[in-house]
């Protein structure tokens, strides 16, 4: 399936809550094949349902596509705004003969699918008024309806299904307008796309009938076909559509537990496409790798294990101000306040050694513990342990061997060798006062490695705190 037009891609959530991580995959698929093809990625609000959308939903999934990071062309489009262009559109169809003014009510409707019903045929409206003469139309309100196809099939060409066929004796004639002037979801979608000129719809394979009825109107009215590709739901672990009962079903959610935005597009890449056997990669690959033909037919199963697996490989190669950025961004979603200068100036140089085992950030910000905290270091109680008479009297010896040596890993682990040895004890040993009296902790990172990212006034001023 091909398309000699230039890639417009487009992202179309309703704004009646959060981001879900399955909208958030859609919006990636859509970015990455328009950023690879040098297309453009749009973002229209469908926010035609009055009641239930808000500009705090709006704002929400504004944000979770930020911090995501994906980057949408021009300003969002809202679908409310547009609704006198696709009433027009409406009343184009009326004119051309490709849409009727279907006067009947909702009681006469419902009325019509309860005898289809109690007789056993099918419930699918048939309007009285489809072929009705014009010169018999009353004075009254009246719905505008798609004068669709009755006999034959409608072929959906999708990217990732293949050929879909919908018998269009099951497709009913949609209403377009409805008898208060506002136009249906149906052809806002349609018109939308359309006129933002989008070549591909990528989104969830429940869509797929939609498309069967929405191809009908592009035939009404003459407009190109975009290339349509759905792309199968998101499963929890047990093979069920993702819900609650999962976990997290909110992009913000993976935000406040702490995975970098990197790490989520890697992830949400993999759930549903594949190139090859490559698990993890950067957003450059990711950009050039990802096509259509990629994504399968199944559903992706989410799996925490292979999330985490993946952070983890982000985050060891995060340069330590992408790091600090993602720590920044993490603080900020689950309302911690942000780290001060000196705190900075500490977790700096012990990124290194952290980002090299973490996860995710919270396990990583647990490790750094030592470099978050002031003093006097509070120390735990299982950590406390370590402090007796003779560790405290190593502490005080330890101090006045590094007060004036080099600051330097090599230096620093020679001298706790050498009064480890001097007291029969191995460096083990010496390292667990080391910890208690820089972290307050049992479990700490490399004591050297805190050392040196204290510095040399800092560490000698948590020694003596704790020195006999």
């Amino acid at each position: 399936m091909t398309d000699s037009r230039p890639v417009v891609t487009r992202f179309a959530p309703s704004p009646t809550g959060y981001l879900h991580i399955g909208g958030a995959r859609t919006a990636l698929f859509n970015w990455l094949y328009a950023r690879g093809r040098d297309g453009k990625f749009l973002l229209r609000i469908e926010d035609t349902d009055r009641a239930r959308s808000t500009p705090e939903a709006t704002e929400a999934i504004l944000q979770g596509l930020r911090w995501l990071g994906l980057d949408w062309d021009g300003e969002p489009v809202s679908q409310f705004a547009g609704r006198e262009r696709h009433a027009e559109v409406a009343r184009t169809m009326l004119e051309d003969g490709t849409a009727y003014k279907c006067f009947s009510t909702a009681e006469e409707i419902e009325a019509f699918r309860e005898r289809a019903k109690a007789e056993g045929r099918s419930t699918l409206f048939l309007s009285p008024w489809r072929d009705a003469d014009p010169a018999s139309l009353p004075d009254a309100p009246y719905a505008i309806r798609l004068k669709a196809p009755r006999d034959g099939e409608t072929v959906v060409h999708d990217a990732v299904q293949g050929d879909v066929t919908f018998g269009n004796a099951q497709l009913d004639d949609m209403v377009l307008l409805r008898s208060d002037g506002t136009p249906t979801y149906m052809l806002a979608v349609v018109v939308d796309d359309h006129d933002m000129g989008v070549t591909h719809v990528i989104r969830g394979d429940d869509h797929l009938t939609n498309a069967a009825r929405q191809i009908q109107i592009y035939q009404a009215m003459g407009w190109e076909i975009p290339v349509f590709a759905h792309i199968p739901l998101i499963h929890g672990t047990d093979g069920k559509k993702l819900s609650k009962r999962h976990g997290a079903v909110g992009l913000h959610e993976y935000a406040a537990m702490g995975y970098p935005a990197a790490a989520m597009r890697n992830y949400l890449a993999r759930l549903g496409w594949s190139h090859g056997d490559d698990e993890l990669f950067d957003d450059a690959q990711a950009r050039a790798w990802f096509d259509l033909d990629g994504i399968g037919k199944a559903p992706a199963r989410l799996d925490f294990k292979k999330l985490e697996h993946v952070s983890g490989w982000h985050i060891a190669r995060m340069s330590d101000a992408e790091l600090l950025d993602e720590i920044a961004a993490f603080r900020a979603a689950t309302g911690a306040e942000p780290l001060n200068d000196r705190q900075i100036s500490w977790l700096r140089p012990a990124l290194g050694a952290l980002k090299a085992k973490a996860k995710t950030l919270p396990a990583l910000l647990d490790q750094a513990h030592f470099a978050l905290i002031g003093r006097p270091v509070q120390v735990e109680e299982k950590a406390a342990a370590a402090l007796d008479i003779v560790s405290r009297r190593i502490l005080n010896e330890l101090t006045a061997a590094v007060q004036n040596a080099s600051w330097e890993r090599d230096e620093l682990e020679a001298a706790a060798k050498r009064i480890g040895e001097s007291h029969g004890l191995g460096l083990g040993k010496v390292a667990a006062p080391l910890r208690a009296a820089l972290a307050g902790r049992s479990s700490t990172p490399s004591v050297f490695d805190m050392m040196l990212a204290l510095g040399r006034d800092e560490t000698l001023a948590r020694l003596q705190d704790q020195a006999g």
